[in-house]
């Protein structure tokens, strides 16, 4: 099941969860842009730059951790090696969170869905 999860627990989700995010990041950030998926459909309603910022910060965590990220994906006009990329992204600056779904209520839902599958966070 494809979601962001709230940018507030980026730093403490396990390893299998940060690096199922980048791969969502990709998905989104190529070919998957603009295709309809219940759950992240609200990534739509912003520029892709919006998603480019919030996969930043998985990038980030992912380096802190050891772990190596492909330089490409660090240019925000990237897609992806099929999607065609942006001619120029332009940047905007973002307040936080990033999205503005990601509210206290979504955070209570993304700390819950971890918790279901047996991870229990410490805010």
């Amino acid at each position: 099941m494809m979601r962001l999860w709230h940018e507030q627990i980026i730093h403490l989700l396990p390893k299998n969860q940060l690096l199922g995010q980048h791969r969502e990041c990709c998905a989104l950030r190529g070919n998957g842009w603009g295709k309809k998926h219940k759950i992240v459909d609200y990534v739509f309603l912003y520029s892709p730059y919006y998603l480019f910022s919030y996969h930043s910060l998985v990038m980030d965590e992912m380096e802190k951790r050891g772990y190596k990220v492909s330089a490409e994906w660090r240019d925000k006009n990237y897609r992806g090696k099929k999607a065609e990329q942006y001619n120029d992204l332009e940047e905007r600056n973002i307040d936080t969170p990033i999205y503005k779904e990601h509210d206290n209520e979504y955070l209570a839902e993304c700390i819950e869905n971890l918790r279901k599958k047996g991870i229990k966070l410490e805010l």
